[in-house]
């Protein structure tokens, strides 16, 4: 092996035996490889040790191993590193060795149990022996279950031994398979109790390159387990690494030792005595190019120009020094801050994603935090979230979130320098952390109204649509959420709408994420506050989805409750015809259409849509609507010309005549119940008057609503035009009338056709007694003897209602 100032390729293989042996002269022909593999079971030690040599001088060339596996050569050299001959045995354990670097063979020996024995004879006092039986141990350690056999066949210790060893390929050979071991993370903590951290770092300093960096690869692994940081310190580790790292001898090593380094400095003992020795500055000489020396920065100025690599390595350091809290008074202490936002303004994109991460760790820190600000460090940042790297723009967007995160005044300052809408254009980034966190940030900043109009301006709402279709469940969270400050008017849920949003989240209630159910409920309820966006969402499925979660046990909450109440509420032709039940809190108004019992399976269709539909057998669709005028956009072509003709289909003046005389006649009644009863009169006559439940089969009221329908070629009949109302009909007019003029009612669906209303009233004396003073609910007759009441739950009350 070559010693590193040479600067030469090193050769696997060493000079075989040292020691000095008589010549040996036998009579033995060993021409053909063949031969020489057949004299290997010779019972004369002389023939044994002229076979192996010639093997040996074989297996030198790569191209003959297999060749020589083929032949038979692996059985009888296994038996002979056992040998009482000791060149035999030397000779065997060369040739073992040397045929182990070939898959192939290292294949064939991984069965054939050789591992135990070369351990057990790496005890001999042989450096020909050690040399050739690690170099074996160190291919075969590449196989999983051979590490395994290693390390219970107690090879570790035997290893940890020899990296005393006065020869260096010894140390090699030894220190890979150490790491080939170590490699896996339930051997580390071995290492540490048989006291092999001391040993390796006093490898630091070989004068031979690859046992140096196999020494810092095998501390990478270790000090991977924070349980190692302590012996690390006690055995002067952490000095000894940064020696490394100041010395310009060793700057091959500097990028590995760095690596260690910054698994150590994550222990706030280890980084505080890093500090206090000087290696914060070396870290941060490192980490500085040579323009920043002109700032003027107390204690750093480069004396060369370090490779990206080293750059990179230091700000990792530093940025794994600040993952621990404690470390964050230190650093602030040492003015880092100033450094990082210079940093920001660098060329090499690795150091500025070390940078983020620092300041998004150091955030935490509300002095620094500030500090950050004052040093224009957001402004850097903003101008990072546009960097075509992509490692880039996901740690600037996390130390901005964390930097603005319950600060209002970095907050201000980030939208006064454009942030919020380079955060709208991220929401359509490639990588899911930065459109979280983007979301995440819009979330916090929409509940300023100028800002929130801002954002709307220039177009978050289309921007959010994308990742409303995200696999991720942090994006789907925070675009949820955003969702519910955004869409709080109904242009922006108009946005929303038009922009294909709704579908993608109703859509979301099929998450099987509990969190993403929670928010998109909530997005739901804030976008179910008008009809349009509500009827929209009811098409894409969103009422059955939400019934069947408040119909599973797992699935049901208060967040899906509220959506689908939400959605009922916002609609109350929907809730009507789903629950068949609206409350005296629930105020009908125009366009309230009755389209009979529905299921929450059923498609739903707005009102103009079932203008649309072609006439069917069906019962017509009721419409209250005093105000609003319908209209049916059809096109039609005139001497081959299309033109567009707007139709009037529905101006229910009889309704709005009837509110009138209503509000007139009624408002001189002081008496409630005496209001009541002159509304059902009223709702009576104007429905064909009062009818004999004997005579309710002559009424008619069926052939009365099959000539309306022909009439207006329609299937939605205005409730203005009827002139023989069954209950269902009345029912719904004396709930119109009764919200139009303020009275209470709630308006109730049974079956075949029936309905009713309910009041609150206090009949009786109520100065009589208690009991009679409080309010009993009754139902409202308006078909046969108009202005009764019947007492809920009753005989008299069941009999109306009920065929």
């Amino acid at each position: 092996m070559d010693k590193k100032d040479k600067k030469e390729k090193k050769s696997k293989c060493s000079t075989p035996c040292k020691d000095v042996f008589e010549p040996l002269r036998v009579d033995v022909e060993t021409r053909t490889t063949k031969t020489a593999v057949l004299l290997l079971s010779s019972p004369e030690d002389d023939v044994v040790v002229v076979a192996s040599e010639a093997i040996f001088e074989s297996a030198v060339e790569d191209a003959n191993k297999v060749q020589l596996m083929e032949l038979g050569v692996l059985q009888p050299i296994c038996l002979l590193i056992t040998h009482a001959n000791e060149l035999v045995r030397r000779n065997a354990f060369m040739v073992l060795g040397t045929m182990a670097s070939h898959s192939a063979v290292g294949n064939a020996l991984q069965q054939m149990d050789i591992i135990p024995t070369i351990i057990e004879k790496l005890s001999l006092d042989d450096l020909v022996l050690q040399e050739y039986g690690t170099l074996c141990l160190s291919y075969l350690s590449l196989a999983p279950n051979c590490k395994l056999q290693i390390f219970d066949n107690k090879g570790l210790p035997v290893l940890i031994k020899l990296l005393s060893s006065p020869s260096p390929d010894v140390q090699k050979n030894s220190l890979e398979t150490m790491y080939n071991l170590l490699e896996n993370s339930q051997f580390c903590p071995q290492l540490l109790e048989l006291g092999g951290i001391p040993l390796i770092l006093e490898l630091f300093f070989s004068d031979y390159a690859i046992i140096q960096h196999l020494a810092l690869k095998i501390l990478l692994n270790v000090t991977a387990d924070k349980e190692s940081h302590s012996t690390i310190r006690k055995d002067l580790g952490l000095e000894k690494l940064i020696d490394i790292i100041k010395n310009t001898e060793y700057n091959d090593l500097h990028v590995e030792a760095l690596q260690v380094l910054g698994n150590c400095v994550s222990d706030s003992e280890n980084f505080q005595l890093i500090q206090s020795g000087g290696g914060l500055t070396v870290l941060l000489e490192l980490v500085v190019p040579p323009k920043l020396s002109e700032t003027g920065k107390p204690d750093l100025i480069p004396v060369k120009s370090n490779s990206s690599e080293v750059e990179s390595g230091a700000a990792e350091c530093i940025s794994r020094a600040a993952q621990n809290y404690d470390s964050h008074r230190v650093l602030h202490d040492f003015k880092v801050e100033e450094i990082l936002v210079e940093l920001l303004s660098g060329n090499n994109d690795c150091v500025k994603t070390f940078v983020c991460q620092t300041m998004a760790d150091m955030s935490s820190y509300v002095s620094s935090k500030e500090l950050f600000r004052d040093l224009g460090g957001l402004p850097a940042l903003i101008c990072l979230l546009s960097s075509e790297n992509v490692l880039v723009r996901r740690e600037a967007i996390q130390a901005l979130t964390n930097l603005t995160a319950e600060h209002q005044e970095n907050m201000t300052t980030m939208c006064e320098g454009g942030g919020h809408k380079i955060l709208v254009q991220r929401l359509c980034d490639s990588c899911p952390r930065i459109v979280s966190n983007a979301a995440a940030m819009l979330c916090s900043i929409a509940d300023q109204e100028a800002i929130r109009c801002d954002l709307l301006s220039v177009g978050v709402v289309r921007a959010l649509v994308e990742p409303l279709r995200s696999t991720d469940s942090q994006v789907l969270i925070n675009s949820t959420l955003c969702i519910c400050e955004l869409v709080l008017d109904a242009d922006a849920r108009a946005q929303l709408q038009n922009a294909g949003g709704l579908e993608p989240l109703v859509n979301l209630l099929r998450s099987t994420n509990m969190e993403v159910l929670r928010s998109t409920c909530m997005a739901i309820s804030v976008c179910a506050k008008d009809e349009p966006t509500s009827v929209e969402m009811c098409k894409f499925g969103a009422l059955e989805m939400l019934n069947e979660m408040n119909q599973a046990e797992n699935s049901n909450s208060k967040f899906s409750e509220l959506a689908l109440n939400s959605l009922l509420e916002s609609s109350l032709s929907l809730k009507y015809g789903l629950t068949d039940h609206l409350a005296s809190t629930d105020i009908i108004t125009d366009g309230f259409y009755d389209a009979g019992k529905l299921c929450f399976d059923q498609k739903v269709l707005t009102l103009l849509e079932l203008f649309m539909e072609p006439m069917n057998e069906s019962l017509p669709i009721v419409v209250a609507n005093a105000a609003i005028e319908v209209y049916l956009h059809t096109k039609s072509s005139e001497d081959g010309q299309q033109t567009e003709r707007y139709w009037k289909v529905m101006n229910d003046t009889a309704l709005r005549f009837l509110v009138k005389e209503v509000k007139e006649s009624i408002s001189l009644l002081n008496d409630e119940e005496e209001q009541y009863v002159a509304l059902a009169r009223h709702v009576s006559n104007v429905m064909g008057g009062a009818i004999e439940k004997e005579d309710l089969h002559t009424f008619g009221w069926l052939l009365h609503f099959c000539l309306l329908k022909c009439k207006m070629q329609c299937n939605v009949i205005p409730i203005g035009m009827i002139s023989k109302g069954f209950f269902c009909h009345r029912a719904l007019l004396f709930k119109y009338l009764s919200d139009s003029i303020g009275l209470s009612c709630t308006l109730v669906r049974g079956d075949y056709n029936r309905a009713w209303n309910e009041v609150l009233l206090c009949k009786g004396d109520t100065s009589s007694s208690e009991q009679s003073a409080k309010p009993c609910r009754y139902i409202v007759d308006l078909m046969h003897q108009p202005g009764t009441f019947f007492r809920v739950q009753t005989p008299a009350a069941y009999q109306y209602h009920s065929v």
